[in-house]
Parts: structure tokens; sequence; C-alpha cells
């Protein structure tokens, strides 16, 4: 799975919006919303907010492992 699917099915888990999650993580929901489009990628700094925040390693996030 891609970044892009990891992010929106683990935020859709925490039953999340886009906006709740940008406040929990300090991250811009503008931001999010490209990532989960798969417009952009996320920074290193990012990704380890987000793995920190959902309790998942970032090769998680990345679809490195499952």
């Amino acid at each position: 799975m891609e970044f892009k699917d990891v992010l929106k099915d683990l935020r859709i888990s925490h039953n999340l919006s886009q906006m709740q999650l940008s406040k929990e993580t300090g991250l811009s929901q503008s931001a999010i919303a490209k990532w989960e489009l798969g417009k952009t990628e996320p920074t290193a700094s990012a990704i380890i907010t987000l793995a920190r925040f959902f309790n998942e390693t970032a090769d998680y996030l990345l679809g490195l492992e499952e």
C-alpha cells in the first residue's frame, strides 16, 4: 500500500477528519489533503510526527511493512 492510502486508512480508523488530525499533530490540513490525494510527498519530519501520533513505524506509514 502507498503512503497516501495508509495515511487515509489510519485517519479514518481513528475517526479523525483531516482538520482534527491537523490540530492534533500541528501539520496543516492542506498538506494532509495533498498527501492523501498523492499530489505531494511528506517531509521526513512529517512522517515522524505521524508515526508517533498513530503509534506506528515510519516503515509502516511508507508501505514498507504490513
